[in-house]
């Protein structure tokens, strides 16, 4: 029987997106900057991890132990297997140089007190110096930041465009800029640490106050460490990343960082320019030109600075690791600098507030935001049983006018792994939800290293908790070393449903690359057939896209153990966009090329036979 509520919200849905079409919507400058004409697919790659052949998974394990990646283990084979999955970026997660618990004393680097560590192999977001890189990646740590340069070539020639992260909220406890350029002052160099706030200081003070370690954590799982005295050296404290103003932050506090004034009173006012009312309409240019005589606190020019030395390498852009806690004027003031340094520059912001995705777009110059709160938590419901399909459509209405800048993924460093338990609880079961993800709109496409193979991130790696990959952890991540099956990158030791599975991807991704009809337009097709198909269930979703040259019907199954079998109904308004005249069609699956099946057009309405097994889906082109 059909869910009333789903009826109702479905002939709702249908009144809404009837004329939903990507491109006939109106763009501001912003929108215009960043479309493009095909789809851009983003590999993630924890790169400590990557590389790493070592399969001891001790928890809480060394480097010896346990094993790390480095920049060179991704070779020219690595990178072109990368690019052939269907990869148009690679983004290298934890390269920038961050607190960590190991001796390189001999290299001129500070040792990092566990204490103030998340971790062994500490957390990327802890970020040291902006002007080098993890000395963990690195064959001989003295030359890492050639080694990274070498790397950043060899991505270009792989056909690539690599990105990485910058942490703009929050720095490590002990921030030693020792690579600064020529004229750069490290943060807090010129602070006065008498005051709480000064627009000028790099940090916020809690004056005449020590910081106190945080209760709870036990450094490196009780190993001895001479750091290790339930003493961190910080006076006066300063506020904690988070933003907590306590002397003695908590345990879930982000405690092993800084947080970075940018200029925010402590009341939350603003201390400096703000964009004139109808900027959200400007070009980045036009932003840029804006901020050229106004005065913008030292924070401001200090992480711009970093964003230009990255650029000038050959970096292709960034990842804003928590975005929104930074205000947007900032982001125009240094995106807008980075564009026209590089006007391709990809830049994409962890942004987790409905509210503000448009003021981070247009406001902020940012490219892409995650599409985390609306189509993966829908996404996620759905396959654990606590929602239907419904609202997946209502979801496009909400963001139809930046849908485009909404970077999907279902996996990645933050995330439970998709294949497991606590998500989809199988790689097969997450099928329709990539399927899904990767075709629904317009936007970037997000693939995490090992998601293509199944990985389930199982390993209690230390600090880290299992169904997450550890990113604070020297770890092996089983799936994926198996396909990189010591250094060959050929997958010779992936199961056969391992293979299937990175087939499934690549396939999947080739095809989003190169479909124009994924770059048009958009319209659902499931309102009419909940409420008309018998044979037609709430955890089946279905939708057209379509270009000038390229029509096509996408229908998912999110049961796992349900085959359907009905007639999907494809309505009079889509067949007339579409100028298809009555009569019979073929429908070939692109995933494959193997399912046809026949659509008819009769009296202006469409039908297709189709059964679909459990966790399968269709990518129906009409021939």
């Amino acid at each position: 029987m059909i869910n009333k509520r789903i009826l109702v919200a479905g002939i709702a849905v249908t009144m809404l997106l009837t004329a939903c079409k990507t491109k006939d919507l109106k763009m501001n400058a912003a929108q215009e900057e960043v479309l493009t004409d095909k789809k851009i697919v983003v590999y993630q790659v924890f790169t400590r991890l990557f590389g790493n052949k070592n399969t001891t998974n001790k928890p809480w394990g060394t480097i010896e132990e346990n094993g790390v990646g480095k920049f060179n283990d991704f070779t020219d084979k690595a990178l072109h297997e990368i690019k052939d999955l269907g990869v148009t970026y690679i983004w290298y997660t934890g390269v920038p140089h961050h607190a960590l618990v190991r001796d390189y004393t001999a290299y001129g680097i500070s040792n990092d007190d566990p204490e103030v560590v998340k971790g062994r192999a500490g957390s990327p977001y802890a970020v040291k110096d902006y002007y080098n890189v993890n000395p963990d990646l690195a064959v001989d740590p003295a030359h890492r930041l050639e080694e990274f340069e070498a790397l950043i070539t060899r991505t270009h020639k792989a056909g690539l465009k690599l990105i990485i992260d910058i942490v703009p909220n929050h720095i490590a406890r002990k921030y030693e800029g020792k690579n600064n350029p020529e004229g750069v002052r490290d943060f807090g160099a010129g602070d006065d640490v008498q005051v709480e706030y000064s627009r000028n200081n790099n940090f916020y003070y809690i004056p005449n106050e020590h910081f106190q370690i945080p209760d709870g954590d036990v450094p490196l799982n009780g190993e001895k460490n001479p750091l290790v005295d339930g003493v961190f050296d910080e006076n006066p404290a300063k506020w904690t990343g988070n933003g907590s103003r306590k002397v003695k932050p908590d345990q879930n506090d982000w405690y092993e960082t800084v947080k970075v004034n940018y200029g925010i009173r402590p009341d939350g006012s603003k201390d400096f320019p703000e964009l004139p009312a109808g900027f959200d309409q400007k070009s980045y240019a036009e932003h840029f030109a804006f901020w050229q005589d106004k005065d913008v606190p030292d924070s401001w020019k200090k992480f711009k600075s970093i964003a230009l030395y990255w650029t000038a390498k050959g970096v292709d852009g960034f990842r804003y690791d928590m975005a929104e806690m930074v205000p947007y004027e900032f982001w125009s003031y240094m995106n807008s600098a980075i564009k026209m340094k590089n006007p391709d520059a990809f830049l994409l912001a962890e942004v987790y507030n409905p509210n503000e995705y448009r003021n981070y777009i247009r406001l902020g110059k940012m490219d892409y935001l995650y599409d985390k709160v609306e189509t993966y938590d829908k996404l996620k419901d759905i396959i654990r049983g606590k929602s239907s399909t419904d609202g997946l459509s209502e979801i496009q209405i909400r963001i139809q006018d930046i849908e485009h800048h909404m970077l999907h993924f279902l996996d990645n460093h933050d995330e439970q792994r998709l294949a497991s338990p606590e998500f989809a609880g199988t790689p097969e079961r997450g099928k329709p939800l990539m399927v899904v993800s990767t075709t629904i709109s317009t936007s970037p496409t997000m693939v995490y290293f090992g998601q293509e193979v199944g990985e389930a991130g199982n390993e209690n790696a230390g600090f880290g908790t299992h169904s997450r990959t550890s990113i604070f952890d020297y770890i092996g991540v089983p799936n994926h070393q198996r396909w990189m099956n010591d250094g060959k990158f050929d997958g010779g030791q992936l199961s056969e449903s391992e293979k299937s599975l990175r087939d499934f991807y690549k396939r999947l991704l080739n095809f989003s690359i190169k479909s124009s009809a994924l770059m048009g337009n958009f319209q659902e097709v499931q309102s009419v057939n909940l409420q008309t198909n018998t044979g037609y269930h709430d955890l089946l979703y279905s939708y057209v896209r379509w270009s000038d040259n390229q029509k096509l019907i996408v229908v998912a199954n999110f049961s796992s153990e349900k085959t359907s079998e009905f007639e999907l109904k494809i309505p009079s308004d889509v067949i007339s966009k579409w100028k298809l005249k009555d009569g019979s069609y073929v429908l070939l699956d692109q995933l494959y090329l193997q399912n046809k099946t026949y659509f008819t057009v009769k009296n202006g309405v469409g039908l297709a036979r189709v059964k679909i097994g459990p966790s399968e889906s269709f990518i129906y082109e009409v021939e």
